[in-house]
């Protein structure tokens, strides 16, 4: 029966996601109050998994628009808590990788970052389809713990100058469950996705400034670098919307970064790094971001004083020993930073040999990080466990030369079941021909400088 006080006409309907996916599915706006609905309820359980799964595929298909994205973006950081650090006394200052194959800075720059003054609070996440995650990266350090409440979050990040873990209960909740499913439904590279997922959490965390590092290429999710710097100008756009300072860096994903792909693999790259070795492409990109940090943090004139500061901090050990002193935080054994044997080693390995002379013309680098994922070093459903040990070693890059016979990577495996599914993949991967390419940037575009 109608309220004879309220006009049929004035009466809204009660909302249902049922009629929100339609919505979307067929190309329509949705409204502010139609996206806080759905992600209340699922920040709160009440909206069943599928129908969020059909959510985001209509999102996918269809898009969104920027009222759209805004409005997603301030519903998950609404649906927790937003922390605040202004007691702290430097600036607060963190960056996003929008994800790529072997990209580990993060453990790089923000032992850096804290070692020169400013304070860096870290909200990572896992893998997502092809690409690792920082958490399973952190987890193979025996003992680490990346489920800090924010007490224990704020103890590490007061104690060390940064603080390195997941997102906890308050901290956009619904943004943990969106993730957790946009890896396994194929709805990872929606750019009004991906911009809620990281805006979300990075202002939630009390930041001050914001470095965003958008992959570009075939490891990428933007695979075409105009949808990168439309994603970036999205991400800088939001950022800046809400009272932060934001710089986004358009970098290259079509091949891996750094030499090695894997969880415990990477931290020992990473290490090599700290200690002032490593591979160029891996220390130059983490300079770079460093660079910037500093720079939006103050504690830079300038993004070259922001490098010279950065490689301080690298060969004074100071980086190193911050990083010795997270790990120790937060419960990991400290002892792998001076001695990396102590990370989990697979038990077995096999070596992928090019079948001719030439160069290295192209890596075929998502089919890479799959065969990282076969191997077991990534989640191919949710509910996957980790092999933090196995993954890829890259003996040759882009542009290498490279004999009939000579090794183009070494396969590192515990489950000789995955082996030869990764191995076809791999060989796959590495194009070979007889002149070598040209030379691409690292580093391709700058935007909100």
């Amino acid at each position: 029966m109608l309220d004879a006080g309220i006009p049929p006409s004035l009466m809204r309907a009660p909302l249902r996601v049922v009629d929100l996916i339609r919505k979307k599915r067929d190309g329509g706006e949705l409204t502010r109050e139609e996206i806080a609905f759905l992600v209340e309820g699922a920040a709160r359980g009440t909206v069943p998994d599928y129908q969020l799964a059909a959510w985001l595929m209509a999102v996918v298909c269809r898009g969104m628009t920027r009222a759209e994205t805004a409005s997603l973006t301030e519903a998950m950081l609404r649906s927790g808590d937003v922390v605040d650090f202004s007691d702290l006394p430097a600036a607060k200052v963190d960056k996003h990788s929008t994800g790529g194959v072997g990209d580990k800075t993060s453990l790089v720059i923000a032992p850096i970052v804290a070692a020169a003054g400013l304070f860096v609070p870290m909200i990572s996440g896992r893998g997502l389809g092809h690409t690792g995650g920082t958490l399973d990266k952190l987890e193979s350090i025996p003992g680490f713990r990346v489920d800090l409440s924010l007490q224990e979050f704020r103890q590490a990040l007061t104690a060390c100058g940064c603080a390195l873990g997941g997102q906890t209960p308050e901290i956009a909740p619904a943004d943990k469950r969106l993730y957790a499913l946009r890896d396994v439904t194929g709805t990872v590279e929606s750019p009004a996705l991906i911009c809620a997922s990281i805006m979300s959490k990075k202002l939630a965390e009390g930041i001050d400034a914001l470095v965003l590092d958008v992959k570009t290429g075939g490891g990428a999710f933007m695979k075409k670098e105009q949808d990168a710097i439309a994603l970036a100008e999205l991400l800088v756009d939001t950022g800046t919307r809400m009272g932060k300072r934001v710089v986004a860096l358009i970098t290259d994903m079509n091949q891996p970064l750094g030499g090695k792909i894997g969880n415990a693999l990477e931290v020992e790259e990473c290490l090599a790094v700290l200690n002032g070795r490593g591979p160029e492409d891996l220390r130059e990109l983490c300079i770079e971001l460093s660079a910037w940090m500093l720079l939006l943090g103050g504690r830079a004139a300038n993004v070259a004083d922001g490098r010279v500061l950065a490689q301080e901090m690298i060969a004074s050990g100071r980086a190193r020993d911050t990083f010795r002193r997270v790990i120790e935080q937060q419960g990991g054994d400290p002892g792998v930073v001076d001695h990396p044997s102590r990370l989990p080693r697979a038990r077995h390995l096999e070596t992928l040999r090019s079948k001719q002379s030439g160069f290295v013309a192209e890596i075929a680098c998502e089919r890479v990080g799959v065969a990282s994922v076969v191997l077991g070093g990534g989640r191919e459903k949710q509910d996957d466990a980790i092999d933090p040990a196995v993954g890829i070693v890259l003996e040759k890059k882009i542009g290498d030369r490279v004999a009939a016979g000579e090794a183009l990577c070494i396969v590192h495996y515990n489950a000789a079941a995955r082996l030869h599914e990764a191995l076809q993949m791999l060989e796959e991967s590495f194009v070979i021909r007889a002149q070598a390419p040209p030379r691409a940037p690292l580093i391709r575009k700058v935007i909100g400088a």
